[in-house]
Order: C-alpha cells, then structure tokens, then sequence
C-alpha cells in the first residue's frame, strides 16, 4: 500500500513528542512517521513502547544539528513534513549552560528548515504539499503584568476558569505581540521562530508554527515542576518553592496539546502562528498545594500531611511573573479547545506516576 505522508516529528521520544508521535502513528496509518530524536537525558523510549511496533512508525537516532545527517535522511525517505519539537527546554539549565541552547535551538533549528528547503526544492513537485510546523513556547513574549484592566479578556472553557483567570489579570499573549525574551532558553526558542519566519518569507518555505503554554501530564522527565514534586512528595523530599511561589502560569494537559499540533499541521494556514493554552492560570504555590492534597489522597495520607514539605528558595534570575495565552484564533479557525479540566488532568498525572514508580 503506497503510503500518502512521509513526516518526520523531531524530538518524538521526549515529553510532549512522544504524545505527538503516538497520536500520528494511531490516528493515520497510512502516514510513514519518523521519529528523530538523539535521546538526550530528556529523551525516552520507553515512552513510545506501545506504538514502536507499529508497521507505519520508524525510529532513529540522531542529532537535529547534524545538518548531512538531516539532509541525507530526509533525501533517503522521501519526507514531505516536518513537527519540529526537538529542543532545549528547562530555564534553569539555559541560565548555567546558554550555549546549548543557542546550539540546539538555535542551529538546530536551522539545520531541519536548510534541509528542508533543499530537499523540497530538488523535488518534483517543489514545495507543493509540503509543510514545516515548527513548536515554539509561550516564553518568547516575556512577562505579562498581573492586573491590565483595560484588557480584553477572551472566551474560557468553563466560568471557574474565567473566574480564577480574572484574578489574575485581564491580558494574554496575543500571536501579535513583540518579543521580549528574559531567559537564556526564551531567547534561543524566539531566535529560531525567527528563522522560521525568515526561511518563508525569503525562500518561500510552507511553514506554520505555534507558541503553547506549560504542559503537564504522562512521560514528562522529573525535572520540571509537577513531576519533580510528585516525586519529592512520594520521597518526602523537600519542595522548593522560588521566591514567594506568586508567578502564574496557564497549564495545558499534553493531549489536549497533541491534539492541537494534529489540527495546526493539517489545517493551519501557511505562514501562520497559533497560539495553544489552557485558559487555565494558576500561581505555582496553589498548583503545589493541589499537587500535595492530590498526591496525600491517593497515597492514603491525611489531609494536609505534606504541607511541611514546602520550602522556600531564592528565585531565580530573569523569572517571568506571568504568562496567560489568548488561544481565541486557533478556536476560531481550527475548532480546537482543551477538553481537560485541570484537577482531572492533574489526577491522571499524578495516577501515571503513581503506577510508574
């Protein structure tokens, strides 16, 4: 059976490619899927265990700034899309090692979109049923104040969640906004949305890219803060909270993002950017509590009986106050919203880690 789609997903056995890859490999199985991923200690197999099997998916392993290695790849299997999501991603690392990040992100990046181009512009029919989705963070627009009344709020999945967000403030990250990256890790990602921008408008390359908020959920390594405090509350380990624990951030559960990633691929337009979130805010010392009563409950434990875990630890350089997505345009075009409310989004992760362990 001939296939239709030669994809490439970089990063696929990472958190949220491993969700994108399995998601593709299920949903379209007349697809061939490639997952490139140079398995870094952020990078897991075993995250993809029951889909490595599948007649329609490939891996391979290798590293997105191997610009030959990309080209020949892409040569040999025919590719004709690309989900790019290999990447740098933990702040605090960016603010200890930035040249990482700046190699990763950065000239990662320019390797796929270099490839890309001159693979498709040798082919028969150029770039004509091509695409280059390349996923970006909701860090590249910096911080948001915590109260903008003259704002313009947007349409939210349920009133508590419009509620808690009003709390907050009334602004969002609009896929308008200026850049304004404060971290090591936001100003790698917003240089390579750059070049992404750049390869259309100079050589025409059929891109589209999206910016999303925090995820959370299954497969995601413990060094990011809701699986790192799952398993410091299991362990009895302390939780560190920076500073007063008062910078908000909007949680998206992953599927809820895959599924966003499925739509934008197939049905974004050319050139566009979408932004994802969960209309959901939360400042990190409430997600901690809910994380502590979720974690004691399942546990047995009493209410409460975690609290003492909390710790309070000198924040870190360059730490945004608040970050909150407008994703009115994706709903608006695509049709996409989260499905997941977050208490139950946070149950089942915490559930995984649980059976994990």
């Amino acid at each position: 059976m001939k296939k239709t789609r030669t994809l490439l997903i970089t990063g696929g056995a990472g958190f949220i490619g491993s969700h994108v890859v399995r998601l593709f490999v299920q949903k379209y199985p007349d697809y061939r899927i490639i997952n490139l991923d140079k398995l870094t200690y952020a990078g897991n197999l075993e995250n993809l265990r029951d889909v490595e099997n599948a007649p329609n998916y490939t891996f391979i392993k290798g590293d997105i700034c191997d610009f030959e290695g990309v080209l020949n790849l892409m040569q040999r299997e025919g590719v004709d899309g690309v989900i790019h999501l290999a990447a740098e991603s933990h702040v605090d690392r960016s603010i200890s090692d930035p040249f990482t990040f700046a190699q990763t992100n950065v000239m990662g990046t320019l390797s796929l979109l270099q490839a890309a181009r001159v693979v498709w512009e040798q082919s028969e029919t150029k770039y004509e049923g091509k695409r280059f989705y390349h996923v970006s963070t909701d860090e590249v627009y910096g911080a948001l104040e915590m109260t903008h009344p003259e704002g313009i709020a947007p349409p939210f999945h349920t009133q508590a969640s419009a509620d808690q967000h009003l709390a907050y403030g009334t602004d969002f990250f609009r896929e308008t906004d200026k850049y304004q990256p404060h971290s090591p890790y936001s100003a790698s990602k917003a240089a390579s949305d750059h070049f992404v921008r750049a390869f259309h408008d100079t050589y025409g390359l059929p891109v589209v890219l999206s910016n999303c908020s925090n995820n959370y959920g299954p497969n995601q390594y413990p060094e990011k803060l809701i699986p790192l405090f799952i398993k410091n509350i299991l362990e009895r380990k302390p939780l560190p909270v920076y500073g007063k624990g008062e910078n908000v951030r909007d949680w998206l559960y992953v599927e809820d993002h895959a599924r966003a990633i499925d739509l934008i691929f197939h049905q974004g337009g050319d050139g566009e950017t979408y932004n994802v979130g969960g209309f959901n805010e939360w400042k990190n010392i409430d997600l901690i509590r809910v994380l502590i009563r979720t974690v004691d409950r399942l546990t047995g434990k009493p209410e409460g009986y975690s609290d003492e875990l909390i710790t309070y630890v000198t924040d870190r350089a360059g730490h945004d106050l608040r970050y909150a997505i407008d994703s009115t345009k994706i709903q608006r075009e695509l049709g996409w919203e989260p499905t997941l409310q977050f208490e139950e989004g946070i149950l089942r992760t915490v559930d995984w880690y649980l059976a994990e362990k």
